[in-house]
């Protein structure tokens, strides 16, 4: 399975770690911008100072995409160089796709081969007959949307069907009926943890992406007590801004490495 890395990354490094490899250009250090592949560069940068303390490192496409071919290939290169020196390290791709099947299976052979990403974010809008190419590759982890820390998320999620909340229905779908591979996780948002209570009594010991920690105010202790499933795993924590764009971002890093740590000592 692919959640396999994961879990021997995280048990390795005792951590729960993912840092977002946002790389605004408007927002990455001067210094770096001169340079031939500024986005490269810093990726390079954050990646040696907080690799320590990452079980995975989530790169958002959009941030790449933006700067045309410059930022696609230097998303490129971030992934060799990570494959290259950090082969153990798992590697999420942010890009919220969902469309048909045909056109699906072109995220899928660029995201999972040619970028060579272990996971993507994916929109269950659809339905599990158009995300089936993703769902297919037992080898790749398939990251459905189910409560979002955006301060909207509400507006369709909390809309119920039948006596249950949207969120809920997506849970139960992806655990019960999509997870045929055991290679489907789900996007948790950290601010919403009386949510996540709820859904992993849903999804079993199923992983959850977790983004909100940090620039959006999630509660890490409320996270690690709603969501750690029952091998005190289960859990992908990311934090982007608030690491990659501190003045010191590996004891940014450091800091929410150890209080992960902390809080799931006391917890298990």
């Amino acid at each position: 399975m692919i959640i396999d890395k994961y879990n021997q990354r995280a048990k390795k490094i005792n951590s729960l770690l993912c840092v977002g490899l946002d790389a605004d250009f408007v927002k990455i250090p001067e210094r770096f911008k001169s340079l031939e592949f500024p986005q490269f560069e810093f990726n390079k940068w954050i990646i040696g100072e907080t690799h320590e303390y990452a079980a995975a490192f989530k790169a958002n496409s959009a941030f790449y995409e933006a700067r045309g071919d410059k930022g696609i290939r230097e998303l490129k290169m971030t992934m060799e160089y990570l494959q290259k020196n950090y082969p153990d390290i798992f590697l999420i791709c942010d890009c919220k796709r969902a469309d048909i099947g045909n056109t699906n299976q072109g995220y899928v052979d660029s995201f999972f081969d040619w970028y060579g990403f272990d996971a993507i974010t994916l929109h269950p809008y659809l339905g599990k007959e158009a995300l089936q190419p993703f769902l297919d590759r037992k080898d790749k982890g398939s990251i459905v949307l189910c409560r979002t820390s955006n301060p909207g998320a509400g507006e369709l999620q909390d809309l119920e069907v039948e006596g249950k909340p949207v969120w809920q229905i997506v849970a139960e779908k992806v655990s019960s009926e999509w997870n045929k591979n055991r290679n489907c996780m789900l996007v948790v948002g950290a601010t919403y943890p009386k949510e996540m209570k709820e859904i992993r009594k849903i999804a079993g010991d199923m992983t959850f992406l977790v983004p909100g920690i940090g620039a959006q105010g999630g509660d890490l202790k409320s996270v690690l007590e709603s969501g750690l499933n029952n091998e005190g795993l289960g859990l992908i924590i990311n934090s982007s801004r608030g690491i990659i764009f501190a003045e010191n971002p590996q004891a940014e890093a450091q800091k929410l490495f150890e209080e992960i740590r902390k809080y799931k000592n006391i917890l298990i």
